[in-house]
């Protein structure tokens, strides 16, 4: 679609993702084996037919920018077509991207000269399927200035969202309550049992948007973010819609993750492994691109009877894997992760190159890249013990374990 011009904010630091963000960007970090958080809103980007893309960055975004340049060099130039990664450049002030909406400001200009029509701004940090032209398709449909993708919710959850009031007739936007705390949110003009709560992704008329901008940069009072400043401001004087989201998961549950812990990236890597999946990665219909490893096929050593065994039972194993001798159950073991013998592993998730040294146990923990783990460790069985051996202990009891800051990326 040649008059849509995609922006993928990608710069946000994920500091509730910590320790996984200390030394890369939240929409870089490995999810599902080999994938990145941001192959899922990419994916739909180019699914969706949308072949124009601005990527901003900000926070630590070598990994990031790497991963891009080589996992989605897919656009033809000469067709018109791009992903652009865009660092700050302070081309407007002299900070840095101060809040969704100042980044998006600050290239102002990149925006202009590619004369889109409409611009879909999109998180690049969630776990789901949607044909963004669908949304496009409603946008004008309803002849609006802006349309705010929403997903249906329980209204026990409006604590953790901000809620939409839609006039069921027209559904415009009357109202928006950024985590609303009582116990009356405003039901969904989609299903009056649910409520509407906005997802981050935002389809807007480029004149509109570049309006909103300037207002919001001139105000010294803003946040300069999307959700909390320039919407509110656009609903009393501009035409803004919601779209109900479609999920194309294919699944009897809509699904949508953000995945801004460390308890809700582990719950969502943990769906992938279920004995039927929440959310489908085998979909040849809506395939899920990322950067592939050059690496061999994953191998398990050791078949004979007795403890020493290599095998690996509902969990995804990524190529380069080598399970020798150890068991792994329930888990997502990334390229290049190593199991040596007599380990037994539940439940959790090791990221690229992670080396487990043998007779080692481990539960429901998230080793990051390039950890190495003695011999003999335990691992996430005794929280106690796992904090005085400085791992990290999430509200949910998941652990922890990073590399020393001195490590050098992989």
């Amino acid at each position: 679609m040649q008059n849509v011009l995609a922006i993928l904010l990608a710069g946000g630091a994920g500091e509730r993702l910590y320790p996984l963000t200390r030394r890369t960007a939240k929409p870089a970090v490995p999810f599902g084996s080999y994938y990145r958080i941001i192959d899922f809103t990419l994916s739909n980007c180019v699914n969706s037919g949308l072949r124009r893309i601005f990527c901003l960055t900000q926070y630590k975004s070598l990994e990031l920018t790497r991963h891009i340049r080589e996992g989605w060099d897919l656009f033809s130039g000469e067709m018109g077509e791009f992903i652009e990664v865009i660092p700050p450049m302070k081309r407007v002030h002299s900070d840095w991207y101060l809040g969704t909406a100042d980044a998006v400001y600050q290239n102002i200009e990149s925006i202009v000269s590619e004369k889109p029509e409409y611009v879909l701004i999109l998180a690049a940090d969630h776990i789901y399927k949607m044909n963004y032209l669908e949304m496009l398709d409603w946008h004008l449909r309803h002849r609006a200035d802006v349309t705010i993708a929403t997903i249906q919710a329980d209204p026990a959850e409006a604590p953790r969202f901000g809620v939409v009031d839609i006039d069921p007739a027209t559904y415009r936007i009357r109202g928006f309550e950024e985590k609303p705390q009582h116990g009356n949110p405003a039901r969904s003009a989609f299903d009056p049992d649910m409520i509407s709560a906005s997802m981050g992704i935002y389809i807007f008329r480029t004149a509109v948007l570049l309006e909103a901008l300037r207002a919001d940069a001139a105000d010294p009072d803003s946040d300069h973010d999307f959700g909390k400043n320039v919407l509110p401001a656009l609903i009393g004087s501009c035409r803004v819609v919601a779209y109900d989201f479609r999920d194309l998961n294919r699944k009897c549950v809509r699904y949508w993750r953000d995945v801004g812990t460390i308890d809700a990236y582990y719950e969502a890597n943990m769906d992938l492994v279920s004995v039927t999946p929440e959310f489908n990665l085998y979909d040849t219909e809506w395939p899920i691109r990322t950067r592939m490893p050059q690496a061999p096929p994953a191998k398990f050593v050791f078949a004979q009877g007795g403890r020493r065994m290599g095998v690996a039972t509902d969990s995804i194993v990524a190529p380069g894997v080598i399970v020798s001798g150890g068991r792994v159950h329930h888990s997502i073991l990334s390229p290049g992760v190593r199991v040596n013998s007599y380990c037994d592993i539940e439940d959790s998730i090791l990221l690229h190159g992670v080396n487990v040294g043998r007779y080692s146990r481990i539960r429901r923990a998230i080793i990051d890249t390039g950890v190495q783990i003695p011999e003999g460790s335990v691992i996430g069985e005794d929280p106690d013990r796992d904090r005085a051996a400085g791992y990290h202990v999430t509200p949910g009891g998941v652990t922890v374990v990073s590399p020393p800051p001195e490590t050098p990326l992989l």
